[in-house]
């Protein structure tokens, strides 16, 4: 045998094991490449090779494959932070986190989302909000919240207040409150004047008005005074 031909033999196992790098979007890419993938935390790359972030990726609920980029759930992260932590996001994608509103926007810009609001109370009892469209605007439009199509899981529709309006930090006054909705309520968001929904509020446990509104609230379930125990908010492409 001539070296050169020994050369080849010796090359070739790991020439025909190559396969692409996958470099998915979001969850939904991740369970096409395996369906058999189980709910975790995985890599996404929202905005190209660069941009590598982990995720906590829902394969079960409605059929799996979404792609959670808020959640609470025991109150061991800091949510009152000002405009460039939610831009860039923030906390960990095995707990509680952000994900940003970059890679946010990057994603609902690349794909047409639905969206889903899964909650819990502390006696245990769960509900959720879905909607069928979601996307935010960039940076340059105040990241604008545009959602519909709500259909009822028995949580109610305290999101679609929110539908239009850009994103509020206790740092950038974006509400259309004479004041500023982030500081008031002690938590950033997609505020109106200021919200039917508080989903990165203080973290408290069940019922509680020593702050009116100032809380992890969903009004529509459980109004103004009651902090939820557990909060997360999930996207995935529509089909």
């Amino acid at each position: 045998m001539s070296w050169n031909v020994y050369v080849l033999l010796l090359l070739a196992p790991p020439l025909i094991s190559c396969t692409p790098l996958l470099l998915p979007l979001d969850c939904s890419d991740i369970y096409h490449h395996d369906n058999s993938t189980p709910s975790g935390v995985y890599t996404i790359y929202p905005i190209g090779s660069t941009s590598a972030v982990q995720v906590f990726c829902d394969m079960d609920s409605l059929g799996g494959r979404w792609t959670v980029f808020q959640r609470r759930m025991d109150g061991t992260v800091n949510f009152y932070r000002g405009w460039d932590h939610y831009k860039v996001g923030f906390g960990s994608a095995a707990g509680e986190y952000w994900l940003g509103l970059e890679a946010l926007f990057h994603l609902t810009l690349r794909k047409k989302y639905e969206l889903l609001v899964d909650m819990e109370d502390f006696s245990g009892n769960k509900v959720f909000a879905r909607y069928s469209s979601f996307a935010i605007d960039p940076e340059s439009y105040g990241y604008t919240l545009h959602v519909s199509g709500f259909t009822d899981g028995g949580a109610g529709d305290s999101l679609s207040f929110h539908n239009g309006q850009k994103f509020t930090t206790f740092d950038k006054d974006q509400d259309h409150y004479p004041g500023n909705c982030a500081k008031v309520d002690l938590g950033a968001f997609w505020h109106n004047n200021c919200h039917r929904t508080n989903p990165n509020g203080v973290y408290r446990w069940g019922a509680d008005d020593t702050i009116e509104w100032a809380a992890v609230i969903w009004y529509h379930w459980k109004g103004k005074n009651y902090s939820l125990k557990t909060i997360s908010m999930k996207i995935r492409p529509v089909q």
